[in-house]
């Protein structure tokens, strides 16, 4: 019974599939009425840590790679954020508020899984566009910079993080470009299938999402 229910067969990508989507639909809506928004603030960081569970899981080549590169990103994309937030010289002055959960050096731990969730599914988006190493480390950067585009005014007006600034400094997408183009390279360099059936679907759902917030 538990093999079947952990395999990563068509049946379970399916109900996966199903799953992420009606997680984001369910996150959209209720972060647009006011009487859930509190409700679904506090559920944002178990969104997150599900759909890395279903993502993460759904990769077809688990080998040891694999994991170095989600431990990896996780940690340097944890660690970036502390620094960033401590001098405010990466990506400009911000903080973070209380809706991604759980703080360690006043960054959200999810933040370092969701470096990883999002280099993971661009990364895997980018080798379908391109068979040049350094042209999917670019383009893959590129896509996180256009996703970081989409999120930053959910962001704010959800509580997950405030600049200091009125607008938000130029430095912190450039900043967020050259952080992506080099895990990126990472993500490349490291040997795995790179493989997996709800990585594309995941990163359209995301920018649904992130697109949707934006229009209501």
């Amino acid at each position: 019974m538990l093999k079947q229910l952990l395999s990563t067969g068509r049946q379970n990508q399916r109900i996966a599939f199903i799953l992420l989507i009606a997680m984001h639909t369910a996150g959209v809506l209720g972060l647009y009425f006011e009487e859930s928004r509190a409700l679904f603030q506090l559920l944002t960081p178990f969104n997150l840590l599900l759909t890395a569970a279903i993502i993460f899981h759904f990769e077809e080549g688990k080998n040891l790679k694999y994991f170095i590169f989600i431990i990896f990103t996780f940690l340097f994309g944890f660690f970036i954020e502390v620094a960033g937030v401590k001098t405010g010289a990466i990506f400009g002055e911000y903080a973070y508020g209380p809706t991604l959960g759980f703080k360690v050096f006043a960054v959200p731990l999810t933040i370092g899984l969701n470096w990883a969730i999002l280099i993971y599914i661009t990364g895997i988006a980018s080798n379908r566009l391109s068979s040049n190493f350094w042209v999917r480390s670019a383009i893959g950067a590129g896509m996180m910079v256009i996703l970081d585009l989409l999120i930053e005014p959910v962001a704010i007006r959800y509580d997950f993080w405030q600049w200091a600034e009125t607008d938000i400094p130029l430095r912190n997408y450039l900043s967020w470009y050259l952080i992506s183009f080099f895990l990126h390279v990472i993500f490349q360099k490291l040997d795995f299938s790179k493989n997996n059936p709800l990585a594309i679907k995941l990163l359209i759902i995301e920018m649904a999402f992130f697109v949707s917030l934006n229009l209501i």
